[in-house]
C-alpha cells in the first residue's frame, strides 16, 4: 500500500525534534559528483503492443542515484531534472513521522547527463516528494511531504511544504499546510508491519487547473473504514480522497472519494495519481489511476472530480495478475513466513503497484507501472518475465493504450517509477531502479530520456 514495500516496512514513527515554523534554505552542492557502481544491469525496452500512431526512441541508461530505490521527480521550465530515491540510511530522529529511511535528492541541468547531490541543512531530513511537486505557471515550485498527521481541530490534517523561486536552487520552509478531511480517522489503523500509523498519505501528483486552483490527491482512512487488509488484519484498507486549494496549497479542502469500496483487492484503494486530459474529445477531464494490491485500478471525472466514476480494473498488455499458473511452477518450493506461498491465495498472486500518469504538452498520456511476480516473493526470485516496470500511451486520452513498452524484465527492482516531460516536446525522462532493500546485488536509481514521435497519417 505504501512506497517503502518491503515485505512488511510502511512507515515508522521517529523520536526527536523538528521544528516546522522555522525558514531554511537547502544549498544545491556544485561539487558533489555522484559515480555508479562497478556492476550496472542494463535493459533493453521490450515492445508488448504498438499501433503505428507513435515511434520512440531511447537514450542510454545513465546512473541517477547510488543506493537509491523508489524515485519520486520533477522538472522545471528550464530543463532542470529533479529526482528523490531512499536511501539505505535511516532518517534523523524528529518528532514528526518520517519515512523509515532518509532520502538522496539529486539535480541535472544538462538533459540527465550528470548529476549532482541537493543538500538539506545540517540536522534536516528535508522534504519527501512523493507527497507531490509541481512548478506552477508562475515558475514557483511547491514540494509537499507525504505524511499528512492529525491537527487540533477536529477532521483536520497537518503537512508541510517546501517552495522554490529560482529553478531549485535554494528551497525555502517548510511551512505548515492545512486539510479539511471529514470523519477523517487517523488512528484506526496500524502500518503493514503491526505498528501504530497516524498518518495518511499525499502521493504523487498536484495539478494546476485554468484558474489556477490546485488538486491533489490522499490516500487514508474515513470513519467505518474498517475492512482488514488482505495479509495483515491490523491494518485497515483505504480509501482515495481528493483535495482542492485555492490558496497556493497553504490550505486544502475535501472534494470528493475518489474511489472507496470493500471487497477490493488485498488493500483497498491506494498509491493514487491524476492527471488531467488536455487536448482532444476528452479534454478537462481527470483519470485516475490506484493501487489496490492486486490489479490497477482506474476511474475518470468529467467535472473537475465532484463526481467520479465506478473504479473498474486496467489491464495493460495481458499482464493479468490473476494468471497464477503462468508463474505457480516457479515458486512452488517458495516460502513465505514459513508458508509455501502457492497455498496462499494473497502470496501467490501477482500485483501492479505505483502507477504515475503523465500528460504530455501535445494531448499524449503516459502511464509508468510497475507489475510484480508475485506480489512478495519476487524478491526471492525476480526472474518472471513479467516481473518489472512499464510504459503505456495513449493517443485518445486515456481510452485505449496502444502502445506499451516493458522497460525492465526478470530482474530485481521495487517496481516503482517516476516519468516526467522535459522542456522539449514529447521528450520524457524516466527513472526506475535495481535492486531492493536487502539485495546482496547492489541498489540504484537509473533512468533514461525517451523521445515519443507522432507518426504521419
Amino acid at each position: 500500500m505504501n512506497k517503502a514495500k518491503i515485505f512488511i516496512f510502511f512507515c515508522l514513527c521517529t523520536t526527536g525534534l523538528l521544528s516546522i515554523s522555522s525558514a531554511v534554505q537547502a544549498q544545491y552542492l556544485d561539487s558533489v559528483r555522484l559515480s555508479a557502481p562497478a556492476d550496472v544491469v542494463h535493459n533493453t525496452p521490450l515492445v508488448l503492443a504498438k499501433d503505428n500512431k507513435l515511434s520512440f526512441e531511447f537514450g542510454k541508461e545513465r546512473m541517477v542515484i547510488p543506493d537509491g530505490l523508489q524515485p519520486s521527480m520533477l522538472t522545471t521550465k528550464a530543463g532542470t531534472i529533479i529526482v528523490q530515491s531512499q536511501n539505505s540510511k535511516k532518517p534523523l530522529p524528529q518528532q514528526r513521522i518520517f519515512y523509515p529511511y532518509a532520502m538522496t535528492t539529486v539535480i541535472s541541468r544538462d538533459k540527465g547527463e550528470t548529476w549532482n547531490e541537493f543538500s538539506f541543512p545540517k540536522g534536516s531530513n528535508g522534504v519527501d516528494i512523493e507527497g507531490g511537486a509541481i512548478q506552477l505557471r508562475n515558475g514557483k515550485i511547491l514540494a509537499m511531504e507525504t505524511y499528512v498527521t492529525p491537527g487540533k481541530a477536529a477532521d483536520e490534517g497537518i503537512g508541510i511544504m517546501y517552495t522554490s523561486t529560482n529553478d531549485w536552487r535554494t528551497l525555502q520552509g517548510p511551512v505548515e499546510i492545512k486539510f479539511h478531511i471529514p470523519d477523517a480517522d487517523f488512528y484506526s489503523s496500524t502500518d503493514d508491519g503491526g505498528r501504530p500509523h497516524a498518518a495518511m498519505r499525499l502521493h504523487r501528483r498536484i495539478i494546476e487547473l485554468p484558474n489556477g486552483d490546485l488538486l491533489t490527491t490522499i490516500y487514508g482512512w474515513q470513519k467505518g473504514d474498517n475492512e482488514p487488509a488482505g495479509y495483515i488484519p491490523t491494518m485497515k484498507k483505504t480509501r482515495v480522497m481528493l483535495f482542492r486549494s485555492k490558496d497556493k496549497g497553504m490550505n486544502w479542502d475535501y472534494v470528493s472519494t475518489v474511489a472507496a469500496e470493500k471487497g477490493i483487492g488485498t488493500e483497498g484503494f491506494g498509491e493514487p495519481v491524476i492527471n488531467r486530459v488536455n487536448k482532444g474529445t476528452h479534454e478537462g477531464r481527470l483519470i485516475s489511476l490506484m493501487r489496490t494490491g492486486r490489479e490497477l485500478y482506474k476511474t475518470i471525472s468529467d467535472d473537475n472530480g465532484k463526481t467520479w466514476s465506478k473504479p473498474e480494473p486496467i489491464v495493460f498488455a495481458e499482464r493479468d495478475v490473476y494468471a497464477t499458473d503462468q508463474w505457480k511452477e516457479m515458486f512452488k518450493d517458495t516460502k513465505r513466513k514459513g508458508e509455501l506461498i502457492v497455498n496462499n491465495p494473497n502470496e501467490i498472486i501477482g500485483a501492479v503497484v505505483d502507477p504515475d500518469l503523465l500528460s504530455l504538452r501535445s494531448g499524449i498520456l503516459v502511464a509508468a507501472f510497475g507489475v510484480r511476480i508475485p506480489a512478495r516473493a519476487n524478491w526471492q526470485n525476480p526472474t518472471h518475465p513479467w516481473n518489472g516496470n512499464y510504459l503505456a500511451f495513449s493517443t485518445d486520452g486515456g481510452d485505449t493504450w496502444g502502445n506499451i513498452l516493458q522497460l525492465t524484465s526478470g530482474i530485481f527492482t521495487t517496481h516503482y517509477m517516476a516519468i516526467e516531460e522535459t522542456n522539449k516536446d514529447n521528450n520524457i525522462f524516466v527513472a526506475y531502479d535495481f535492486g531492493h532493500w536487502t539485495n546482496k546485488t547492489g541498489r540504484y536509481t537509473y533512468g533514461r530520456r525517451l523521445a515519443i514521435s507522432i507518426m504521419k497519417k
